[in-house]
């Protein structure tokens, strides 16, 4: 018997003495699938649980191997997610509760549930283990990764984003990070109850989303970017083309009329690549009436702006920033990146002619996702961007503030509060 008198379920399963037993009875049953031909692949999982619980006894049972009931139906369950899921970490991938998982080395699983992460009472057997199963998660989309080319980005087939970086680049052996996509989208109604943002909050997003204007959500990694922008989409009117870039797929719009594009990687001749601004380029091409950028990480910006200042109102993206100062600076600083020659001034202009929204959401300390701040973009003058604060949220008192609003123009929160019926009225824009 491998395990310990009193040992749990977890310590017996995380012992060397348990990993070293399932890899070699792992080779086991991959010997006779191949020496027997079995078309694993087409059967049904109860077939192939079947399959493993008779081939696993027969070869215990052969080598009198000391192994009572517990660790049988712990082995059997092993090789089930080893031949048709992605071995330790499927029973991960099918607890809706977990976010995101993280594997650093071999040895170290972490999982991340509301907000928090904590290590899984998981483990994989050695490095060839963990490179094996992420070979099983790149192979189907044509994907890879070796020494020549040591870090790659993936999907699962449930759309779920994977990044792989793997030695002489990491020290701590392969490593995966999986930022899981919940089968059941969040919507507005589920923000508002988990308090990411207020009703009022909400009502304002969608009605601008609805008027089109031009938004940016800004935040930092984890904050829920992505997310508030698939919630947002469904403002958006079903006749209207939407064209969605993105480096990894994980915008899910709810929506008749999107062709979603995703950026490709150089080969291992360095050729092939088809970067963001390329395909920012494409969709002007493609008669989009909303073009919805994933992210904006590097030269795509410039054409970005150029979209937004160019008849395709509405658009919108997400960025990484602290603050929505520091999101128009980020901008600029992309900008200047991506080889602008023009002058400052011209920039600030264009800037701010495209944007009219920059939404804030952070991740708390507790975990919990919050919209810090909405603030309206209302021009350009005397070189500094005019803003005006709409919402934000107060951190001692945890909860939403409405901005004060000064009777200087024509500002987006009193638009929404006296526009006439069919038409809405944004910031600098009039739309139908």
């Amino acid at each position: 018997m491998l395990s310990e008198p009193g040992a749990t379920a977890d310590e017996f399963q995380l012992s060397d003495e348990y990993q070293q037993l399932k890899a070699t009875l792992h080779r086991h049953m991959l010997d006779v699938i191949d020496k027997e031909d079995i078309p694993v692949e087409t059967w049904s999982r109860d077939l192939i649980h079947n399959f493993v619980t008779r081939t696993l006894t027969e070869h215990i049972a052969a080598n009198r191997l000391a192994v009572n009931r517990r660790e049988v139906e712990a082995l059997v369950s092993d090789m089930l997610e080893e031949l048709v899921g992605f071995g330790p970490l499927q029973r991960l991938l099918d607890d809706d509760s977990v976010n995101d998982v993280l594997v650093n080395g071999p040895l170290h699983i972490f999982a991340e549930r509301a907000g928090k992460i904590s290590r899984a009472p998981l483990r994989f057997v050695d490095d060839r283990h963990v490179l094996r199963i992420i070979q099983k998660i790149i192979a189907p989309i044509g994907r890879r990764v070796d020494e020549r080319s040591p870090m790659v980005d993936a999907r699962l087939p449930d759309g779920s984003r994977v990044n792989v970086i793997v030695p002489p680049v990491s020290l701590e052996g392969p490593c995966i990070s999986i930022r899981k996509f919940r089968r059941d989208p969040l919507r507005a109604g589920d923000l508002i109850g988990l308090r990411a943002l207020s009703d009022e909050m909400m009502r304002l997003l969608s009605d601008a989303v609805s008027g089109r204007c031009n938004i940016l959500v800004s935040g930092g990694t984890g904050a829920g970017k992505t997310t508030l922008l698939n919630v947002l989409s469904h403002a958006i009117r079903p006749d209207e083309r939407l064209v969605t870039i993105e480096d990894t797929a994980e915008l899910r719009f709810e929506h008749p009329h999107v062709v979603r594009l995703e950026t490709r990687p150089a080969n291992l001749d360095g050729d092939g690549e088809i970067d963001a601004r390329s395909l920012v380029r494409n969709a002007l091409r493609m008669r989009p009436d909303r073009i919805v950028i994933g992210e904006i990480r590097g030269d795509e910006v410039i054409d970005m702006l150029q979209a937004m200042n160019t008849g395709h109102q509405g658009s919108m993206s997400s960025i990484h920033a602290n603050t929505a100062r520091d999101c128009l600076a980020r901008i600029e600083l992309l900008v200047g990146l991506a080889g602008y020659q023009g002058g400052e001034r011209t920039l600030r202009q264009n800037i701010a002619n495209a944007l009219d929204l920059i939404v804030q959401i952070e991740r708390l300390s507790s975990g919990e996702r919050r919209v810090t701040s909405i603030t309206e973009i209302t021009g350009f003058s005397e070189g500094q961007f005019q803003s005006h604060e709409l919402f934000t949220y107060d951190r001692e008192e945890d909860r939403f503030v409405r901005g004060s609003v000064q009777p200087v123009g024509l500002r987006l929160w009193e638009a929404l509060q006296s526009r006439p019926a069919g038409r809405a009225v944004f910031g600098r824009r009039r739309y139908v």
